[in-house]
């Protein structure tokens, strides 16, 4: 595991433990980067499955990136989930049931998305779990200042809606505090703030 250390160290990487690290074809949680303290989760090929929330993970394109939720206790890729969160918070940690099921939070957050009265969206009917490095777009302010707004470890509630009688996307965001619409061309491009809102 030096050789991991040395390779963080060298690269000018200041992580804050706990953090998911990949070396050897294997997954491991550092607990203490000093001390090379670490947990193996699994090896990189496995497919992780096993979730809190009820989610299948099976088809996910990050998974052999993700430590695995059950298995960070809400952390797979490092920051905190506010899926697992709320179930563990609920007391609905591994109840059986599928993402898919009513869930109260979900249902909030639409509700919260539709009352904002964009003319141009259509009903906000889903929302997905997306990996904060997924939709972590950059804005450019009024004043010239380049901004993100979430954290690209962390698992948000969200979803990609198309603009009325457009080419563009809106792009929705939540988490424990802020709901964010932005709208954006292909791939996220020319991203622009519609709604950044403090949650009651």
């Amino acid at each position: 595991m030096d050789e991991v250390d040395e390779n963080i160290v060298a690269a000018g990487i200041k992580c804050e433990p706990p953090f998911l690290a990949a070396w050897g074809g294997r997954v491991f949680i550092m607990h203490d980067l000093e001390a090379m303290n670490c947990s193996f989760i699994r090896k990189t090929e496995d497919v992780m499955m096993k979730t809190l929330c009820g989610l299948d993970c099976s088809e996910c394109g990050l998974r052999n990136k993700c430590g695995g939720c059950a298995e960070t206790n809400g952390h797979p890729f490092g920051g905190s989930c506010m899926i697992a969160v709320c179930c563990e918070e609920k007391g609905c940690r591994n109840c059986g049931r599928s993402f898919e099921a009513p869930c109260k939070l979900k249902e909030q957050l639409i509700a919260e998305f539709n009352a904002l009265g964009i003319e141009d969206m259509e009903k906000v009917t889903g929302l997905n779990a997306l990996h904060g490095a997924y939709i972590n777009l950059q804005y450019t302010l009024p004043g010239g200042q380049k901004i993100k707004f979430w954290d690209d470890d962390r698992i948000y509630l969200g979803n990609q809606i198309c603009k009325k009688n457009s080419n563009r996307c809106y792009g929705l965001t939540a988490d424990e505090n802020y709901l964010l619409v932005c709208e954006y061309g292909d791939n996220g491009s020319d991203a622009e703030i519609i709604v950044y809102k403090k949650r009651r």
